[in-house]
């Protein structure tokens, strides 16, 4: 607080500062009397009085003295108009103290109401208190409360999001879907998103998908995709009641229990489908495909490691991975499981 030569701060001025000055210089004394003499504008009686009061400057006074307590509680009654001006120090003092005093209580009081909300929610979308052996399932049939759960399931996700998308947006707002991506991929959630080939064609979801794209989200097409899914961070997933109807609703599964047989649906639609923009052709290769690197596919298909691969076709190990890696490369997977999942799909294995 700046002060004058009286120790005021620089916001009391004009006929408050000049009051204040003359109660000061008085001690204890009649406030309208004080008015008077400095003959201050009457309409200015009552903003002084009060802007006085509040900042502590002055107290009312009496045969006896007001204590803080009973002006804080309002048990004071003034008999007379008789102030007593306050050292703007103590004044200072007494105001944060005020404020202190004000904010424990609100810190309490946002302490209970978070208990309280705490127990209300319980498990309810609190990732870090799922435990392997917490599940719970909830049927939501009114489309707005699915939203809500989409909404609060984005807020609370940390590490990474997974979607299946058998249609267009339909009646979810493409501009909403985008926030969301937004506001995980700036917190540092992996998207994942997998759209039916098909559906992806039409130039109006084509655009869609590749502003999605452009903001980060990683998507992939696939022949058909299943039914409609949302996995959050391994603990919640979102599926409908029905998939040939979606129109009944869905079913919110929270802990990893229930959602980890929906997350391995998940991967294998994501390893079998084909990456946004990437789309290798059938007749890109295949026909060119010696006996060795054909019957090398079809051993990594089948899941076989790479020492098995070498000793059966009586090559090395380091062929074996340079043959294999150069299978990767051409087919466009970024893992050995895909490549084989690809070459089938391509018909190079046929």
């Amino acid at each position: 607080m700046v002060s004058t030569g009286d120790g005021i701060g620089e916001h009391v001025t004009g006929p408050v500062l000049t009051l204040y000055q003359e109660l000061r210089r008085r001690g204890i004394s009649s406030f309208g009397e004080a008015y008077s003499e400095l003959r201050l504008a009457p309409e200015e009686y009552e903003r002084c009085r009060d802007e006085l009061t509040s900042l502590g400057l002055i107290v009312p006074t009496g045969p006896a003295h007001a204590t803080v307590a009973a002006l804080a509680d309002g048990s004071w009654r003034r008999e007379t108009d008789m102030v007593a001006a306050i050292d703007p120090e103590i004044a200072l003092l007494r105001l944060l103290e005020r404020e202190r005093e004000r904010l424990r209580e609100h810190l309490a009081e946002a302490d209970r109401a978070y208990s309280t909300l705490e127990t209300l929610a319980g498990t309810f979308l609190r990732a870090s208190a799922l435990t392997r052996s917490e599940a719970a399932v909830e049927a939501l049939t009114d489309y707005r409360r699915i939203q809500q759960a989409i909404e609060d399931i984005t807020d609370v996700m940390q590490e990474s999001s997974a979607s299946l998308h058998p249609g267009t947006p339909g009646r979810q707002n493409p501009d909403s879907m985008l926030d969301r991506d937004r506001r995980q991929i700036a917190n540092g959630v992996r998207v994942r998103a997998i759209y039916g080939r098909q559906e992806a064609a039409e130039p109006e979801m084509a655009a869609f998908l590749g502003r999605r794209a452009a903001l980060g989200v990683e998507i992939r097409l696939a022949p058909a995709v299943p039914m409609n899914m949302i996995i959050a961070d391994r603990q919640f997933a979102l599926v409908p009641i029905r998939p040939e109807d979606p129109r009944e609703g869905a079913i919110l599964a929270r802990g990893s229990a229930l959602v980890r047989p929906y997350l391995s649906l998940y991967e294998h639609c994501w390893h079998t489908a084909t990456p946004y923009g990437t789309e290798v052709a059938p007749e890109r290769g295949g026909d060119g495909l010696s006996e060795q690197q054909r019957a090398a596919l079809q051993m990594l298909a089948s899941g076989m490691k790479d020492e098995k691969i070498a000793r059966t076709l009586g090559v090395s190990l380091r062929t074996v991975s340079r043959m294999i890696s150069e299978l990767m490369q051409e087919l466009g997977a970024s893992s050995r499981f895909e490549a084989g999942v690809r070459a089938v799909q391509l018909g190079w294995l046929d």
